[in-house]
């Protein structure tokens, strides 16, 4: 029988438009998936709800090549050990997989090639996770984009969706199996307590994202620019995390959208936002691959070193008060809980609340992206610094320093009849409209009468608007001359 390939499957849980798995069935080869949790010190470790959803991806994963009459070998250590192993073990000839950015990955996979290439095993690498490779689109000078618009008029004509390349019917499976571990051996799966029980509307898995690219496309993409700003309504994809780990690719997400506006289902100025969503996502990573090729580390390094002097506040309470949804403001403790409770948060939510914490609290970036990081099932390394670095003001193509969200204001906007804050802090559920997103402007007779008692049901505003608002200010004033 022929020396069998190794398919090393990363964040590309999936088998369609699989570039690696397309690569591994035309060498005509015996193939032999392979996922390595890899638990390597330097590499920055997977959040807690990531961890969650990786269990149930990988899960889904087994049972797609089971039924294609193969299996998933599931290995624990350093992907270099991992992998170099198991070819030596298997007598592999080659080792397919798609790229990864993430911080020292790519050198890390560098150096695995070139072992493998001084054993004559052929290393093959291809993208499969995003629209362009992070490291293709450049200025006219060779540069590197700052700012959003100009990039994504550089990288739109770029995209070239191409075809579909959809699942095999069958895997050509080795003669022998090596050794695998049991998926449930990990502890994946929380346990001691299980917060995961709010996690149940999810289908992680490639079945799970088609069936939400399917939902999406013909439901809330045909009026998407409008209602994804609406977290009282259900105007947007909820593809992220499926994105993250590669269940659906972005080129699927581009295809879907364009043929839904080709067949005149769905205006093309919403589809053009859906895709300059995708081209975000893009963006995100372009600018995370040039901040690690100068040695620095997103999630940790300002874009703007002048941000390096700034004044953040030391302020635990305020800090646990925010984690848990008790900053008395009822947009910004909405979205904190439906993050706890489900793993994800609406994308306008997103930006309140990291603006509350920035701005109002004063409290660095690099501690709520810490929080989202372990929290968020969609937690990507290169889009959650990369949009905390936006809203603080100090990353690519960063919001003004003087823009602070006013959360008021955001949630008499964006959730008007309190549907959203009556969902996730239901002490407010029975507030009239006008008053639900600042209940301290009630009078007492009104509180009284919706069950409310400011401080013992419902807590105080732990900062008022206006005096943070100054405070923000005040300490981004030495900062202004230099923009």
């Amino acid at each position: 029988m022929p020396a069998p390939v190794i398919l090393w499957f990363r964040r590309d849980l999936r088998l369609a438009d699989n570039p690696a798995l397309q690569a591994a069935l035309r060498s005509a080869a015996p193939i032999l998936p392979l996922y390595v949790l890899d638990e390597t010190p330097d590499l920055r470790a997977p959040g807690a709800a990531s961890l969650w959803w990786l269990d149930k991806s990988l899960a889904a994963l087994a049972a797609d090549l089971e039924a294609r009459g193969s299996r998933l070998i599931l290995r624990r250590g350093p992907a270099e050990r991992v992998v170099a192993d198991l070819e030596r073990e298997t007598g592999a000839c080659g080792v397919c997989w798609n790229a990864m950015f993430d911080p020292g990955v790519p050198a890390r996979d560098a150096r695995l090639a070139e072992a493998l290439a001084a054993e004559a095993v052929e290393a093959r690498r291809f993208n499969g996770g995003h629209l362009l490779s992070p490291d293709k689109v450049r200025t006219k000078t060779g540069g590197q984009f700052s700012v959003f618009t100009p990039y994504w008029r550089a990288a739109r004509p770029l995209v070239n969706p191409g075809e579909p390349a959809p699942a095999p019917a069958a895997l050509s499976a080795p003669a022998d199996w090596p050794g695998s571990d049991r998926l449930a051996n990990w502890g994946l799966h929380p346990t001691r307590p299980d917060w995961s029980k709010g996690f149940k509307d999810w289908t992680p898995g490639e079945a799970g994202a088609a069936a939400r690219l399917d939902a999406f496309v013909h439901g809330a993409l045909k009026a998407y620019a409008g209602d994804r700003d609406r977290p009282d309504r259900e105007g947007i994809s909820r593809l992220s995390p499926h994105l993250h780990f590669g269940e659906i690719s972005p080129k699927a997400c581009w295809r879907a959208a364009q043929a839904a506006a080709l067949r005149g289902e769905v205006p093309d100025a919403q589809v053009d936002k859906f895709l300059a969503e995708l081209g975000w996502r893009e963006f995100n990573a372009n600018t995370a691959l040039a901040a690690e090729a100068r040695g620095d580390a997103p999630e940790k390094v300002n874009v703007d070193r002048r941000f390096d002097a700034f004044p953040w506040r030391d302020d635990p309470k305020a800090f646990a008060a925010w984690t848990k949804g008790m900053t008395g403001y009822p947009i910004v403790d909405a979205g904190l809980r439906q993050l706890w409770t489900t793993g994800w948060m609406h994308n306008r939510v997103r930006m309140v609340v990291a603006s509350f914490l920035t701005k109002h609290l004063l409290i660095d970036w690099r501690a709520g992206e810490t929080w989202f990081w372990d929290t968020l099932v969609d937690a990507d390394h290169a889009s959650n610094a990369g949009n905390w670095q936006w809203v603080a003001g100090c990353g690519a193509d960063a919001a003004p320093y003087f823009r602070i969200f006013n959360p008021v204001t955001q949630g008499e906007k964006f959730d008007p009849d309190g549907t959203y804050v009556r969902r996730w802090v239901p002490e407010l559920a029975r507030m009239p409209a006008k008053l639900i997103h600042a209940p301290w402007a009630a009078d007492k007779a009104i509180l009284s009468a919706c069950g409310v008692t400011l401080g013992l049901t419902y807590p105080h505003p732990i900062v008022d608007h206006g005096v943070a608002r100054q405070r923000a200010l005040d300490a981004y004033q030495s900062l202004k001359a230099d923009r």
